[in-house]
């Protein structure tokens, strides 16, 4: 059986998750497709064979759209993961699942009356090889307890139409969720530390910044946010438990020893760094909803991570630590 699947949103992530679907993955091909713009839509769906619709509300109640791929802007996604939903159709919804918590609780609460979990959240890291190795070690036990956690998400540079809250709620956001997933618990508390600015950010961004953040028991994770860093995408994590240390290695092939130095090759992009972790998230979903199950993380998880982001970007403003606010964690996602 082939899963057919609706694509909105079909921009650069939308379209490399095209280009991976028809070529390295099994089971599932992109079969309609809707866009803001209508020229890109057009443009896509000819390359793919794909129906062209003039809304997302279509694409998703379309008779021949069995599942639902969201990789438009983030405002615009509750409305379509609501719409799914309703639909009973299981949806892969790009980060952020909402900007803000508040719109992350009312599809909680839609889900949870449909009694199905339709929605997994493209956190991709939780795919990547490295961050699994280390998420097992973490397990095992072997380390002790974790202590503190080191991340930096270093990237060359940014789009002007970047804005001062992005650093938080689209950037720092995979480390959030990923370190929530890490460890195993939830952040109760988050501060911005605001180092020297670099000269060469838009004027509008406090660039670099460090997020601390606090979890439930009391380990330390800090996060080094640098959005125009100018020579590469570079995501880095150590891992200081009792016994020892787990860090993320680089993510090269080979090394070069020569006159010049010795030097490995830096990752451009999110695409090149995490090629492989984006192939095993989608093929696991589509694995997952051809067998009627749910993979990967949960709209609990799309909120969760929006209430640190939103005590995030809360810091950015006020000096000191701000609390993360958030409901209990309904059953229905245990």
């Amino acid at each position: 059986m082939t899963l057919r699947i609706g694509m909105i949103g079909p921009g650069g992530m939308g379209q490399a998750h095209i280009a991976r679907i028809h070529s390295v993955i099994a089971g599932g091909r992109v079969v309609a497709v809707s866009d803001v713009d209508q020229m890109r839509a057009t443009e896509v769906a000819a390359r793919i064979d794909a129906t062209v619709h003039p809304d997302s509300a279509g694409l998703i109640n379309a008779a021949d759209v069995d599942a639902v791929i969201i990789g438009s802007y983030g405002p615009a996604h509750e409305v379509d993961v609501l719409e799914c939903i309703a639909a009973g159709k299981p949806v892969l919804c790009e980060k952020p699942l909402t900007p803000t918590a508040a719109a992350a609780l009312r599809i909680m609460a839609a889900e949870q009356v449909s009694g199905r979990r339709l929605v997994t959240v493209g956190f991709m890291r939780r795919f990547d090889r490295s961050y699994r190795e280390m998420k097992a070690l973490l397990d095992s036990g072997d380390l002790g307890e974790t202590l503190m956690v080191h991340c930096a998400h270093r990237n060359p540079t940014v789009p002007a139409n970047y804005t001062w809250d992005m650093a938080i709620n689209d950037t720092a956001i995979h480390e959030i969720d990923t370190m929530r997933w890490l460890l195993g618990e939830e952040f109760v508390t988050a501060r911005v530390d605001k180092p020297k600015k670099t000269s060469l950010r838009s004027e509008h961004l406090q660039d670099p910044l460090v997020l601390v953040l606090e979890t439930e028991s009391g380990v330390r994770v800090d996060d080094e946010i640098f959005v125009n860093c100018q020579f590469g995408y570079d995501i880095r994590c150590e891992v200081v438990a009792e016994r020892g240390t787990v860090s993320l290695a680089d993510q090269n092939a080979v090394v070069v020893r020569d006159g010049a130095g010795h030097r490995n090759s830096i990752a451009r992009d999110h695409n090149d760094r995490f090629r492989g972790a984006f192939v095993t998230e989608v093929q696991e979903w589509i694995t997952a909803v051809t067998e009627g199950k749910h993979t990967g993380s949960t709209s609990w998880d799309g909120y969760a991570a929006a209430s640190v982001c939103d005590a995030g970007v809360k810091a950015l403003t006020d000096s000191g630590v701000v609390p993360v606010e958030m409901i209990a964690k309904p059953v229905f996602y245990a």
